[in-house]
């Protein structure tokens, strides 16, 4: 074992908490719905940006490349002035969802470059302009611009023309549980000097202005400079110390909201939360408390940087306070030994085979994955009810937004989709994090997997919490499936299945399962309605709203869905009961289960319309009218692809070892021929004697499949689209009440509101639909084997297998990030600083969505969260230069 993987097993086996600290600070507290108390839910205007810098944080705190302990009482991040700004960059700034013209966006460059995931070592960059931040600039030209137009960004203001910034290095190595090192590199690309006021900041996150009777925690100086020191005293964590190295001059402040400049009244004391701000920016020395104590603090550095001049600040904060020692003696050879044991951990984790550029992107994607863990918390009963001692929340919020989730109570550490955008977890994004985590750390994968199956978060009806803006939300119920692959993941890197771990995810998941059978089949005819399903707008209506046509949609995407729900807890059922053979029975129940949904898509010959459309060989939602009359909304969009996802084998030796089961499945199958006939046939044995389990036969897969595999339909050069190329010139159209309804093809940005308007599925690359793909290939050829072949692309009259397949789509998406021979990488698009630059083009973004012909960048910028299953594709498929086509066949049956 390398030494990371040590201390992921002390952690897990809690003999050593090196978790406990880790980059836990969101990029953006300001504008979520848990400090939201306005009326009627309006969430950006009630707590703003420019709020942020003066109002104390009643739920969990943000900062600026920033850590802090897993129960957030002790925060640290850095706050910088350029002695242009008007405020200190304290936090990332962007767009509300109203200023943005495609909704919230981030308007700074920031980036995840390195993380262990102990966090025993971490590494983040700042990009930080020298002129004077042109934050009215970004909102104006944004607000102007409309929907069919680009995002106004930071690079198009022209604020890094001549290189006149500083690269902000910020490194922080773990000598022990509770002593951190941290080390600050300060570069300045610019062609002149240049000032810098860098200010490491340290306080509390506010606990005590909320009614409750927790004590006020303190900071205060103990040594002056040289070296000074900030000693902390906290009840919870303890007493911790702060190391400063040189002579900054130390400022303290409280963690008090500025109620004088918010709201007109009088504050509660003279020393608050932007204080420190109006010191350094205004120059008010009676700002900050002389006494030298508070709940927040900040190491003053006044910095100049020569033109490409490079420095560096150390600073430790440690639960020792070295008296008579030097605390930084041994700082930077710990240092050189956590950066080896990092690279010596991704060694084992990374293929070497691998071209420099692709372990890069690897090493970047696992980074953002480790970055983007939070500490979330939000207790709906008290948010509802308001706290002791402070104005009570408006009565209509007690009917608004999640208010029946009074049971829910968050108070852990979370992978989050995105810590500016997303600051918060979303119940299917989260699915699709465990994958590329349980390559690092299986332990965390596996604790936030069944963390959103606990009690607390869990509703008593079975629901899971879809995410922040709305927990009642359907989110698709991928649940089952991550905890069936991190179950695998897990298995093949330890030789050992976490048998107890399936088995608590599988007892909930039941649960979630009768929730959704109960709730979203309206007919009781297995054909089931989730709403939107997390694919926002791709369909002709919001799905999740009374249609305007009155009536309802038969979903292809639901029902789907839930087929697959069935398969993936009849495999989880199916290896438990090779040790408990009580578990046969409910295996049968959810392959019956499966039969029964599957046959409801593709029935034919009765009066109901089934969901497979005969005479274009798709799946499509069908729209079932008040008036009894129905069709199918012809739209060739992932709605189609994903019945593939409803795919599993069964392995002989499986099946022999479960006798009960298998009687069954005949008994079945020989006597149920009314509903199995249309479905992909169960007895006929392929490759290894296996069976195959699918709602799609072999007619329909080619069928569907000559689609998918069409470049100008849904084959992109860099994946799958999520609508195909057909309706660029074909849109689908729809009247309903005097009013036309269409889809186009959108490769891009969305130019509808539909959901914000900062999502489109109308055509981007999106990889967690597109990894499900990828797999279900490579589980259709584990059947089907080397005999079946189809061309790709569609018309070219090259064949291929279906695993072949699986291997260029898993490649193609890959090249989004990898330079190409002109040593130009997709993501980038247009942007010549991220293509050319040398100080830029190695800084990998993992977007949310991709432009579906050019594969650049699109939404929110940093969601690492699902994409970053990258990881899991380049580790599995490599990369398309030079790679073999094909990895061993077992992968997909071992991992």
């Amino acid at each position: 074992m390398t030494q990371e993987e040590i201390r992921v097993s002390e952690s897990g086996a809690r003999r050593k908490h090196w978790k406990r600290w880790g980059p836990y600070l969101s990029e953006r507290a300001w504008g979520t719905v848990r400090e939201d108390y306005s009326p009627y839910g309006n969430a950006w205007e009630y707590f703003s940006h420019d709020q942020a810098r003066s109002r104390a944080y009643r739920w969990n705190e943000d900062g600026l490349a920033g850590i802090s302990d897993r129960k957030q009482n002790i925060c640290f991040a850095l706050a910088l002035w350029n002695e242009r700004d008007p405020i200190l960059k304290e936090r990332i700034f962007g767009l509300t969802g109203n200023e943005g013209n495609h909704g919230e966006d981030v308007k700074e460059y920031y980036f995840y470059l390195d993380s262990t995931p102990t966090h025993s070592y971490m590494k983040y960059l700042y990009k930080y302009p020298q002129a004077e931040f042109p934050y009215g600039q970004l909102v104006e030209e944004n607000r102007r611009r409309g929907k069919n137009q680009p995002e106004f960004e930071l690079l198009d203001t022209g604020i890094f023309n001549h290189d006149r910034y500083f690269d902000m290095f910020v490194e922080y190595a773990k000598a022990d549980t509770e002593d951190i090192l941290i080390k600050i590199t300060v570069a300045n690309r610019g062609p002149e000097a240049a000032n810098l006021r860098l200010l490491p900041t340290v306080w509390f996150r506010n606990t005590w202005s909320w009614g409750d009777l927790n004590r006020r925690p303190e900071l205060h100086q103990a040594r002056p400079a040289p070296n000074p020191v900030i000693e902390l005293n906290h009840d919870q964590p303890g007493n911790r110390w702060l190391h400063c190295e040189g002579s900054p001059e130390l400022l303290f402040t409280e963690n008090e909201t500025n109620a004088q400049r918010l709201f007109g009244v009088e504050n509660r004391t003279p020393y608050v939360k932007d204080s420190i701000n109006d010191y350094v920016v205004h120059g008010a020395k009676e700002a900050v408390n002389p006494g030298h104590t508070g709940t927040k603090a900040a190491a003053h550095y006044s910095l100049t940087v020569g033109a490409g001049e490079t420095l560096v600040v150390r600073l430790r904060l440690t639960d020792s306070d070295f008296k008579g020692k030097n605390a930084f003696a041994s700082f930077d050879k710990t240092f050189a030994l956590r950066q080896r044991e990092a690279d010596e951990f991704y060694a084992t984790v990374i293929p070497q085979d691998l071209s420099e550029d692709a372990q890069n992107v690897m090493r970047q994607g696992f980074a953002g994955m480790l970055w983007s863990k939070q500490f979330y918390h939000y207790v709906i009963k008290d948010w509802l009810q308001g706290d002791p001692g402070n104005p009570p929340p408006p009565s209509e919020r007690r009917k608004g937004r999640n208010h029946e989730w009074t049971h829910l109570y968050n108070a852990d550490v979370i992978s989050m989709p995105d810590k500016w955008e997303y600051p918060w977890y979303a119940a299917w994004d989260l699915a699709f994090h465990c994958i590329p985590l349980a390559l690092v750390d299986s332990d965390f994968a596996k604790e936030q997997l069944t963390l959103m199956l606990r009690e607390w978060y869990m509703h008593p009806n079975g629901q899971i919490p879809a995410y922040e803006w709305a927990f009642g939300d359907v989110n698709p119920p991928v649940h089952a499936w991550a905890a069936w692959r991190v179950y695998k993941i897990d298995k093949k890197r330890k030789g050992k299945g976490d048998r107890a771990f399936l088995q608590r995810v599988f007892h909930k998941l039941m649960l979630n399962f009768t929730w959704w059978v109960n709730r979203k089949d309206a007919d009781g005819m297995n054909i089931f309605q989730g709403g939107f399903l997390g694919l926002d707008n791709i369909g002709v209506f919001d799905r999740s709203a009374p249609l305007p046509t009155g009536g309802y949609i038969e979903q292809s995407d639901g029902t789907s869905w839930m087929a697959m729900y069935t398969l993936n807890l009849l495999a989880i059922a199916l290896e438990l009961a090779t040790e408990e053979p009580c578990y046969e029975d409910v295996a049968s129940k959810f392959w019956e289960h499966f039969i029964y949904i599957a046959h409801a898509m593709s029935h034919r010959g009765d009066e109901r319309m089934g969901l497979w459309n005969e005479e274009d060989g798709f799946f499509y939602d069908v729209l079932k009218l008040p008036d009894g009359n129905q069709f199918p909304m012809k739209i060739r969009s992932m709605v189609g692809l994903i019945p593939l996802f409803a795919v599993e084998t069964l392995e002989p030796d499986v099946l022999d070892k479960l006798p009960d089961f298998k009687r069954r499945l005949e008994w079945f199958i020989d006597n149920r021929p009314d509903l199995t006939k249309n479905l992909a046939c169960m007895r006929t044995e392929g490759m290894g004697e296996r069976r195959l389990l699918s709602i799609a036969d072999t007619d329909q897969l080619r069928s569907i499949l000559k689609f998918m595999l069409d470049e100008r339909e849904f084959l992109s050069p860099y994946g799958i689209r999520a609508l195909s190329q057909f309706h660029r010139d074909n849109p689908y159209k729809l009247t309903a009440q005097d009013m036309e309804h269409r889809v186009d093809y959108e490769p891009g940005e969305s130019s509808t509101g539909l959901f914000g308007g900062n999502s489109n599925w109308r055509g981007p690359i999106w990889f967690p639909v597109n990894y499900l793909l990828v797999e279900s290939l490579q589980k259709f050829h584990h059947y089907l084997g080397d005999d079946f072949k189809v061309e790709f692309p569609t018309g070219s009259g090259k064949m291929m297998t279906l695993w072949e397949v699986a291997g260029e789509l898993s490649r193609r998406m890959t090249n989004i990030f990898l330079q190409d021979e002109r040593g130009r990488r997709p993501v980038f698009g247009n942007l010549e600083k991220f293509q050319t630059d040398p100080h830029w083009r190695d800084l990998v973004l993992f977007h949310e969505y991709f432009h579906g012909d050019s594969g650049a960048g699109v939404g929110a910028s940093h969601q690492t969260g699902w994409t970053g299953v990258v990881t899991k594709l380049m580790q599995q498929s490599g990369e398309a230069r030079g790679r073999k086509a094909e990895p061993a066949v077992a992968e997909v049956a071992a991992d």
